[in-house]
């Protein structure tokens, strides 16, 4: 066992990062810092897959996440599938997420889920959507259902909108013949 020359926690002889700091150590490092140090932060790390099949331009799959060493800035996925703490794609998940089908903390779709979700469909904590919002606060300019709904048509705590009940009513028989294979 040895000290790592930033944190002095001890750490396995044959380290190569600390497991305390994220410091990478040097070969014979004593109480240095490493040249290997970049503009991120340190304890940082990062990760990132880019699929070799692309289509228009764009990875498959496409994952990043963490700080990028170089740049000391986040990363963020760019791909038809996105996956990171910031995603951009056809598919997109993330901590901030912006594409078609979109899941994540904030989430910018045609079909957004998150816990700020707004879309042309949005459900999440907070939902705005173009057609359809639901969530615990929904805003929508056709249909909103959720704890405060504020749309021309609602179902809310001050009760059901007889057009929204309809509607509903309408895409679950569209559902149900879906799995009866009418």
């Amino acid at each position: 066992m040895k000290r790592c020359p930033y944190c002095a926690e001890e750490i396995r002889d044959e380290a190569v990062k600390c497991r305390y700091c994220g410091e990478f150590l040097a070969e014979g490092a004593s109480n240095q810092r490493v040249s290997m140090q970049t503009s991120a932060p340190a304890g940082y790390w990062g990760y990132e897959y880019r699929s070799k099949a692309e289509i228009l331009g764009l990875p498959w799959v496409h994952i990043a996440q963490g700080v990028d060493p170089t740049t000391g800035r986040p990363r963020v996925a760019r791909g038809i599938f996105a996956m990171g703490n910031i995603a951009l794609g056809v598919v997109a998940v993330g901590g901030i997420s912006i594409g078609g089908l979109t899941f994540g903390g904030v989430s910018l779709g045609l079909a957004a889920l998150g816990g700020v979700a707004i879309g042309g469909v949005a459900l999440g904590g907070m939902a705005v959507g173009l057609s359809l919002a639901v969530g615990g606060m929904a805003l929508s300019t056709q249909y909103a259902i959720g704890g405060i709904a504020v749309a021309p048509h609602t179902i809310d705590g001050r009760g059901a909108d007889p057009e929204l009940v309809e509607w509903l009513r309408g895409w679950w028989t569209r559902i149900q013949a879906l799995f009866e294979g009418g």
